[in-house]
């Protein structure tokens, strides 16, 4: 007994410094001065399907009870203002630092106090307010004293709640002595939904629908409550009987027949109603005790009754039935209609937390057609999204501040009639009307001062959202804030977001792409399921760069971008390209990632990540590879890795927008290789031995040779050169081998030119003139020239053979160059080291025989007959010189 008053004494204490020290505000003292202290009211529900209580205690604190809300933004605060229009309450000042979380409130209680240069009597109206998008979410305004206070204006809070199921629930407060009870119907449904409640026959104990007493409540189309009384005959809809026009079914009390006695047969009354984050609320005035007593039952107050209750669609009035009716409710039972025993003098409240729909939007839904504008106009403000807001507000096709849904790529038409004081843009900001005077910042996608017209000569506007425009953004007025709404910014067809597309290789992976000035923005789709899907830009996987993109367990898209160097999963390699506007989805199984990505990485000149050799060149083909598999992972392994792949690699010509299948061109650029090799390695060469070294021969043989073989080998160079550029649909002069392959042809080129302009021989025993002298070091020198070019064509294309197709005998094949030309240069070598000899021996006046022209003179024109015959006439007209030299012995 002892432990239990020493347990009760210490709560008590414990209860009390708790209450004290949250009064306390760090040793701020707070008063009891000023009229408000004491003053009770209820909030005022705006949206966020917020209610509460709220209670002054003294000149510096209040205190919130049954407080719900919705979760909002971060910026919720306890806002103060002079009055509830929009000019007043935006410019508001925030009176606590209390700030809300950003989670759903139920049954909340707390305390707040102001800050220390706020008093009772700056605030006229607290609200709770978002800073961030100018939203009252509710407000309680104080009166200018106590007297004014009346708690029941608010119409959203009552006495009771009990929960018909898990979106319908039923709000009631009870006055026995004025005999009446008011009741509020509460559902998270549709728009064109109706709510019905009301009181079984107490006769019935099976078909409890027959003969009850319901009120329905409803919206109509332009957005008004209204409430009826029905009684119910029949499991139908109303029906009206020709003969008699008698009624049948679910009608109105007025249908069965005219009030001509003088009694109301509707006798409920609408107190108020609205919709709220998807959520319909009316609240009705019905009697205890009716005067129509065959179409009323008797609500006793003290006694338990059976309710029943249903949610369903409210069929317009047409020109047969001129009422509001409702269709059969349909659905579960318990969900869509049900009934329960309530007695509603009993206290209840089993109703914990707000309502939260699914679908929190009530505004029109306006899409977007590329060729219909939209006719923007300004109108009253009715039933603007997110209160508070301007009297003036933007409409669009007639609809008050509709949802405009728009699809990335297609164009959109405004025809903008506001007016000349309204100027549409489209922005990031939530609030419009120029962000920058309230030192915020925002991103104008279209419009501006420019766009505002009237009737007789609107303005049109024409926004173009693409890829990368965001999914949400706003129509607004420059000059005026919140008088727009919404834009729903969705992906359409990926061919109308981007310029170019083209299929890889099977027609299993489409690829799509738009060049920019110093970036590219790529899009993949594969047309099968898979767990995820890559490309990869390289001939094959392995050495290339690999973007990936899948769906994670919890739903997210992600995409990653990798470096492959070998064919296991340890050889994967994840990498931090500067990737933006990164997206990648799955519908129905159907992978689709997109990416933008810079042409060149911004990495530093000492950067060696794997990465900053990603570099993309529009002007040269990309090649393009892809794969599938069932799943893919951080920490792969060889049962996450790839199931199918592409079989070759796509060029995708970036400029052009067109691909090509990579073709297997190594025969062909073998052929080439080889028809160079005949001409540089053999045939060029042959023919400058034949000019240094055969003049010695009798006749002009050596002139022959060296004329035959050197456009023998002009003609394979050329040959070779058609042969490849044919094969691989065009000429590109990016590569090492390209280059010097077009200087040798060059070189190769001029030497028949100059052998065409070669000046005159001299005659015997005349001097060489100076054009002469120069034309021979010319003509000798661009062929040697030609030749090392030449040489170095052929090891830089063994090189980019290498590079383009890895092969494993490309190797082998430049060593057998090397050894080839290394073999023709010591030959060279003892050829001239003999040629030297001969002449060192001939002016000592020793050697053997030698038959030839003794002087090392041209010969004519072989391809011109008539200069061959006259040569070779004087030829043999003339003495021949016969030198006998002693042989040694």
């Amino acid at each position: 007994m002892f432990d239990s008053k020493a347990c009760l004494l210490l709560l008590f204490f414990l209860t009390n410094s708790f209450l004290f020290f949250c009064n306390a505000d760090s040793g701020r003292k707070c008063s009891h001065t000023s009229a408000l202290v004491g003053f009770e009211s209820n909030f005022t529900m705006v949206q966020h399907q917020l209610r509460g209580h709220l209670k002054i205690l003294d000149d510096c604190s209040f205190k919130v009870t049954r407080f719900d809300m919705l979760a909002g933004s971060s910026d919720v605060v306890f806002w103060g203002a002079v009055s509830v229009d929009f000019s007043n309450i935006t410019r508001g000042f925030p009176i606590s630092d209390h700030r809300f979380n950003q989670t759903t409130y139920r049954n909340e209680s707390f305390l707040v106090q102001l800050l220390p240069n706020v008093t009772w009597d700056q605030i006229k109206v607290l609200s709770v307010w978002d800073v961030t998008t100018f939203s009252d979410f509710g407000h309680v305004t104080l009166p200018m004293n106590r007297s004014d206070s009346d708690p029941s204006r608010v119409y959203t809070m009552f006495d009771n709640c009990k929960n018909l199921s898990g979106n319908y629930r039923v709000r009631w407060s009870l006055n026995v002595e004025e005999n009446w009870i008011e009741i509020g119907l509460e559902a998270a449904t549709k728009t064109m939904n109706y709510m019905a409640f009301g009181w079984a026959n107490p006769n019935s104990t099976k078909e409890l629908m027959l003969g009850a007493d319901v009120s329905v409540t409803a919206f109509t189309e332009e957005g008004r409550p209204f409430v009826d009384d029905f009684y119910i005959t029949s499991y139908s809809e109303c029906m009206l009987h020709g003969k008699d026009g008698s009624a049948i079914g679910v009608c109105p009390d007025v249908v069965y027949e005219n009030s001509t006695n003088g009694m109301e047969l509707n006798n409920t009354r609408l107190v108020y109603g609205h919709r709220r984050d998807g959520v319909s609320f009316v609240r009705f005035r019905k009697p205890l005790k009716s005067d129509d007593d065959k179409y009323d039952l008797l609500v006793d107050p003290v006694e338990e009754m059976t309710v029943i209750w249903a949610l369903g669609l409210m069929k317009p009035p047409d020109f047969i039935r001129p009422y509001y009716l409702p269709q059969n409710h349909g659905g579960p039972k318990m969900v869509a209609y049900g009934h329960l025993v309530l007695n509603v003098s009993e206290n209840v409240d089993d109703c914990f937390g707000p309502l939260d729909a699914d679908d929190k939007e009530d505004q029109d839904l306006i899409i977007a057609d590329a060729n219909v504008p939209l006719v923007v106009t300004t109108g009253e403000s009715l039933h603007y999204p997110n209160p508070p807001n301007p009297s003036k507000v933007l409409y669009i096709n007639k609809k008050e501040a509709p949802v405009l849904r728009v699809e990335r790529g297609v164009p959109v038409k405004f025809s903008v009639q506001t007016g000349h004081d309204v100027a549409l843009y489209i922005t990031s900001d939530y609030i419009g009307g120029n962000a920058t005077l309230r030192n915020a910042t925002e991103t104008i996608y279209s419009g501006g001062p420019e766009a505002e017209g009237v009737v007789a000569s609107p303005y049109e506007l024409v926004w173009g959202p693409d890829r990368n425009t965001p999914d949400q953004v706003f129509y607004q007025s420059l000059y005026q804030p919140k008088m727009g709404w919404r834009v729903e910014v969705v992906d359409g067809g990926l061919s109308d977001m981007y310029n170019n597309s083209v299929f890889l290789d099977d027609q299993q992976v489409t690829f799509f792409w738009t060049l920019s000035e110093d970036s590219i923005s790529i899009a993949a789709r594969g047309v099968k399921k898979s767990g995820y899907l890559a490309i990869a830009f390289g001939s094959e996987m392995v050495n290339s760069y690999a973007y990936v993109g899948w769906v994670d367990d919890i739903g997210i898209g992600r995409l990653n971008t990798y470096w492959i160097d070998g064919k296991d999963a340890s050889n994967v390699h994840q990498t931090n390209e500067n990737l933006t506007h990164v997206r990648c989805k799955s519908e129905n199984g159907i992978i689709t990632l997109e990416f933008t990505r810079p042409f060149k990485p911004s990495c530093s000149s000492h950067d060696k990540k794997p990465e900053c050799k990603n570099i993309l060149d529009p002007t040269t083909p990309l090649r393009v590879i892809w794969a599938m598999g069932a799943k893919w992972s951080e920490h792969l392994s060889e049962r996450n890795m790839h199931s199918v792949t592409s079989q070759r690699p796509v060029r995708v010509m970036l400029m052009r927008g067109s691909s090509e299948a990579e073709q297997d061109l190594r025969p062909v650029l073998a052929v080439h290789g080889f028809m160079m090799f005949v001409a540089w390695g053999i045939l060029f060469p042959g023919g400058i031995l034949a000019a240094r070294y055969l003049k010695h021969v009798k006749g002009d043989g050596w002139y022959r040779f060296h004329v035959y073989l050197q456009y023998s080998g002009l003609s394979i160079v050329l040959l070779a050169v058609l042969f490849a550029v044919a094969e691989l649909h065009g000429f590109f002069v990016s590569s090492l081998h390209v280059k010097f392959g077009i200087a040798a042809i060059f070189l190769a080129c001029v030497q028949p030119v100059n052998a065409y302009l070669r000046p005159k021989k001299p005659d015997n025993g005349e001097h060489a003139s100076t054009k002469r002298i120069i034309w021979g070091y010319f003509h000798v020198n661009v062929g040697r020239g030609a030749i090392v070019v030449g040489i170095a064509a052929l090891f830089t294309g063994m090189k980019h053979l290498g590079e383009r197709y890895k092969g494993g005998n490309v190797h082998g094949l430049s060593w057998a160059l090397i050894i080839w030309f290394l073999v023709g240069a010591l030959m060279v070598i003892y050829l001239e080291y003999r040629e030297r000899q001969w002449r060192r021996d001939r002016l000592l006046g020793r050697g053997n025989w030698v038959l030839g022209n003794i002087e090392e003179e041209d010969s004519v024109d072989l391809l011109n007959p008539k200069h061959s015959s006259t040569h070779s006439s004087s030829q043999n007209s003339g003495l021949m010189e016969v030198q006998l030299e002693p042989l040694n012995r």
